[in-house]
């Protein structure tokens, strides 16, 4: 059986009060809960399928993640076995897409920049 994934009100990473964005960063910070959200963006997935959009991570990692977005209400899974995005986990969704943008701009400053090694040469 799993640990219960951080809740807001209760001490998590970061933070001895449990405030509801640190509880939010460390349910996220856990591997491979962003991308789990990320691949179930466009709607229901099924354990295999979502595994193979997720590179293959191994099955009880994967189970395990779908347990704690469970039971943070982010992911429902239905009848036939499909896991899908709750509102909650579509606004997490939403939320997520300006760090992306920002992400995208970063990453073109920083290929933008020579590495520190190349100008040791």
């Amino acid at each position: 059986m799993t640990a219960s994934p951080p809740r807001p009100g209760r001490p998590v990473r970061g933070s001895a009060t449990g405030r509801p964005i640190m509880a939010a960063l460390d349910l996220f910070g856990r591997r491979w809960t962003l991308r789990v959200v990320w691949e179930l963006r466009e709607g229901a997935l099924g354990f295999r399928q979502l595994q193979q959009r997720c590179d293959g991570m191994s099955s009880s990692v994967l189970q395990t993640r779908l347990i704690e977005l469970q039971q943070s209400l982010l992911v429902i899974r239905h009848p036939d076995g499909s896991y899908q995005l709750t509102e909650l986990g579509s606004g997490a969704y939403e939320a997520l897409l300006p760090l992306n943008g920002w992400s995208e701009h970063w990453a073109a400053a920083v290929d933008a920049v020579p590495p520190p090694d190349a100008e040791d040469g």
